[in-house]
Formats: structure tokens, C-alpha cells, sequence
């Protein structure tokens, strides 16, 4: 037993993994490096922000207030915080020992060290300075003291504040630089993936492409064969994929049940075929073969032995080529010489109201067609047309060349029919009205689906008729010589 192959999901998931994979480690990849870089920016202009809030307002607030106090040293409460400049400093004192703990440079670290120094000796000198503003005669010395203990170092602070941005600033301009070493770096990581699974992915697709296409391409052509008759044929697609050796198996197991389906059909057919002509024997009106019996009898003892012998012979003729051995397919001089035979019957019984004309071109005349075509045509003309106009009426048949067909026409100028009995009409021969009346739409569904079944859909019956003027039936069949029956 040949071993099952890989299913074409489970290899189409394989060619899925291979895409996500790399996918998937890359995006992560990115996912890192994005959040890695983009804390190392928040951090760095986090601690700019910190520090440039001391660096606009910390001098000219704390030496303002440093100022009024020395000046106005007796009212200076009165016109501002004089715990300011202290309340300042321990704010940026705290706030530069945070950026001292998160400072990842030794240079940052010294700088902060620096300012960290600065506020604290600031600190010392503020709160000496407002001791000694009430104290009376210290005014010259702590202008002094303002000028040289504090303005300097608050100029001092904002430098050492300035220089740790400068350095933070120089950091973000490294990372700018990282970042663009990592993008270059990222573009030809991707590159090099993307490359890799395109190829892999082209060469795994082939392969499945080709597992596929090529024994569907043998499929389908051997579904083609079999659709020529050829059931013998056979697939021998060898193929790794489940579904392509289970699509192949069915394949097989399908031409083989049609082949079966096939011969029994034919088998049917030909009993079909059978059954049919029985059927359409068994059709002819019991009643014409009485009428034509008792007119022989009438005639005989009326002793028109001329008229018995044409009755005999046109009723011989009319039931030979009804038989036809058996064969479904007769010359078109056979069926012209059968419907002479009925009408010349039926001329004897209607002679008052019935004259017709036969006209069939001799090219025609070696064709085959399909037994009992006209007959059921020309009875419907007599029964239906002319004997319901109460009145001598004329049946004539044409039969001749159409383009690459032939064509027969049989007409009257009987009573005809209005224009809803013509569309009832035509319901019931195209099999979409069902009728049980007797009124000649059986007889014409039967001609026209024997022929629609042997010839084809786009032969058949095609009837025009004009109330109180008359009746036209055209038939239309393939040029079929003798010979080939």
C-alpha cells in the first residue's frame, strides 16, 4: 500500500511558518530597539527639562530676594517670601540628587557633584546673610557678602546648570547617531531576512505549485478523453499530496462508474428505441384503419375493384414504410411516398373537402430522416385545419434545401387558430403546458422531441398560423445522406 503524503494544508502551513517565523523574531526585534531607544530620549530630555527650569529663573529669583532683604532688611517680609531663596534651593537640591542617582556618566556625575556643592555653600551663605540683615550696622558688609558670596555662586550654578545641559544635549546627539547605525543596521538585517524568505517562499511555492499543477494538468486531461468517449482511460498521477492522490482516486473511480453508466445507457437505448417505435405503431388511430377498411369493404361489394386494388395498395405502402424493418431512420422519398399513401386514403373518405399538393426538390430525396416526422404534420392539417373549416380545403408539403438543412413545410388554409390557441400550442410542444385533450398538440410534442432528441435543441417544429386564413408547420433537420446509416 503506498504511503500517504503530506496533506496540502500541513505543506501550506509549513510555507506559513516559514514566513512568520523571521516575521515574528524581526518585529519583536524592532519592538525592543523602538522602546530601548525611545526611553533612552525620554530619559536624556527629562533630566534637560529638570535642569533648564533652574537655569532661566533660579539666579534672578534667589538674588532678587537676597537683594530686597540686604536693602529693605527691616520690612523685607513685607515685600517678599524671604524663605524663598531657601525654599528654591532645597527644591533644586532635590532635584539634582535625582538627576545625580540617574546620571550614567561619570562627567554628569561630577557636574551635578558641582551644582550639588554650589547650592549647598549658597544654602550656608543665604541664611548668614539674613541673620546678619538685622543686625544694625552690617549693611556695607552684606552688600558685600550679596555681591560675592551669592550672586557669583548662582552665576556659578547657572553655569555648571548650563554645562550639564550642553552634555545632556551632547548625549542626544549620540543616541541620534546610535539610532542611525541601528536603522542602517536594521535596514540590512531586513534586507538579508526578507531576501532569505523570498527565496525560500519562491522555492517552496514552486514545489507546491508543481505538485499540483502538473497532476491536475494529467487530470484534466484525462477527464478531457473520457469526455470524448474514452472510459477506458485512466490517471496514474504518482503524487506525494493526500488531496491530489484522493482527487485522482475519485477521478479514476468516476470515469470507471460513467463507463458502467454508459453501457447501461446505451443498453437502455437501444430498448428504448424499441419500446418507442412499439409505441408510436400503437399510436396510429385505430380509427383510420377501421374508416379504410370499411371504404375497402364498400368498395369491394360495390364492385369498384379498381378503387379496392388503389386503397389496398396505398394502405400496403402507408403501413411498409410505418414498419421500415424496424428502422428508425428512412429516405426522405420513403416518407414522401408514406404520406402520399395516408392522403391518398384519406382523399378517397374527404374527397368533398381535401386536395393537396406534394412538392419535394429531388436533391432532398436521397437524405435520411427520422421516421414518422410528417405524417403525425399532415393528419394534424386534416383533422384540426381543414375539417374544421366545413369547407373544400388544400394541404400542401414542401420540402426543400435551407442553407445547410432541410427544410419541409407543410400548410393548409383550413380554419387556423387565434393567436392564444398558436402560444397554447407551442407551450405543449416545447413540453411546458401539459394537455390531455385531443386536439393534435400531443402528436406534435411527440414529432418534435424525437427530432430535438436525434438531432438536436436547435432543430425541431416551428408553427405559424392566422385564424379563418390558415396553418404553416416548418420542419427543420440536418443534411444526412443514406449512405451513412
Amino acid at each position: 500500500m503506498r504511503k500517504r503524503g503530506a496533506s496540502l494544508s500541513n505543506r501550506l502551513n509549513i510555507l506559513i511558518v516559514l514566513c512568520i517565523i523571521p516575521l515574528t523574531s524581526l518585529l519583536i526585534y524592532l519592538l525592543v530597539l523602538t522602546y530601548n531607544l525611545s526611553s533612552k530620549y525620554d530619559d536624556i530630555v527629562e533630566q534637560i527639562t529638570k535642569a533648564n527650569a533652574y537655569n532661566i529663573n533660579f539666579k534672578e529669583d534667589v538674588d532678587y530676594v537676597m537683594y530686597i532683604i540686604v536693602v529693605n532688611s527691616a520690612r523685607a517680609e513685607d515685600i517678599v517670601d524671604t524663605q524663598k531663596p531657601q525654599i528654591m534651593i532645597g527644591e533644586a537640591r532635590e532635584v539634582f540628587e535625582n538627576l545625580y542617582e540617574e546620571a550614567e556618566t561619570m562627567s554628569a556625575k561630577s557636574k551635578l557633584d558641582r551644582i550639588l556643592t554650589c547650592l549647598d555653600t549658597l544654602e550656608t551663605h543665604v541664611v548668614e546673610i539674613e541673620e546678619d540683615a538685622l543686625v544694625p550696622g552690617m549693611y556695607e558688609t552684606n552688600m558685600e557678602r550679596l555681591e560675592l558670596d551669592v550672586r557669583v555662586l548662582t552665576e556659578l550654578i547657572q553655569e555648571q546648570i548650563q554645562e550639564y545641559i550642553y552634555e545632556q544635549s551632547q548625549n542626544l546627539e549620540g543616541l541620534r547617531q546610535g539610532v542611525h547605525k541601528e536603522v542602517q543596521r536594521m535596514i540590512l538585517i531586513i534586507s538579508i531576512l526578507l531576501a532569505i524568505i523570498l527565496v525560500s517562499v519562491v522555492f517552496f511555492a514552486k514545489i507546491i505549485v508543481r505538485n499540483i499543477t502538473e497532476p491536475i494538468s494529467e487530470l484534466c486531461d484525462v477527464a478531457a478523453a473520457a469526455g470524448e468517449g474514452d472510459f477506458a482511460i485512466r490517471s496514474s498521477v504518482d503524487n506525494s499530496i493526500e488531496e491530489i492522490q484522493n482527487l485522482n482516486n475519485s477521478v479514476n473511480q468516476m470515469i470507471e462508474k460513467i463507463g458502467q453508466l454508459v453501457d447501461d445507457i446505451r443498453v437502455e437505448e437501444i430498448n428504448l428505441r424499441a419500446t418507442e417505435l412499439r409505441l408510436l405503431q400503437e399510436q396510429i388511430n385505430p380509427h383510420f384503419l377501421y374508416n379504410t377498411l370499411d371504404n375497402i369493404i364498400w368498395l369491394a361489394e360495390s364492385g369498384e375493384n379498381d378503387q379496392v386494388v388503389n386503397m389496398v395498395a396505398s394502405l400496403s405502402s402507408f403501413f411498409r414504410t410505418t414498419l421500415s424493418k424496424g428502422r428508425d431512420y428512412i429516405t426522405v422519398a420513403e416518407e414522401k411516398e408514406h404520406i402520399e399513401s395516408y392522403l391518398a386514403i384519406q382523399k378517397f373518405r374527404y374527397r368533398d373537402i381535401l386536395s393537396y399538393d406534394i412538392d419535394f426538390d429531388n436533391e432532398i430525396l436521397d437524405n435520411t430522416i427520422l421516421k414518422l416526422t410528417l405524417q403525425p404534420i399532415v393528419e394534424n392539417a386534416l383533422y384540426h385545419g381543414i375539417k374544421n373549416k366545413r369547407g373544400m380545403g388544400h394541404i400542401n408539403i414542401v420540402g426543400k434545401m435551407k442553407g445547410e438543412d432541410i427544410e419541409f413545410v407543410v400548410s393548409d388554409d383550413g380554419i387556423g387558430m387565434t393567436e392564444d390557441e398558436v402560444r397554447r400550442l407551442k407551450g405543449i410542444i416545447s413540453g411546458a403546458i401539459q394537455d390531455d385533450r385531443d386536439n393534435g398538440g400531443f402528436g406534435l410534442f411527440n414529432v418534435n422531441q424525437r427530432l430535438e432528441l436525434n438531432y438536436g435543441e436547435e432543430y425541431g417544429l416551428n408553427i405559424e398560423s392566422t385564424y379563418k386564413v390558415g396553418t404553416s408547420i416548418a420542419v427543420r433537420i440536418p443534411v444526412v445522406k443514406k449512405q451513412t446509416f
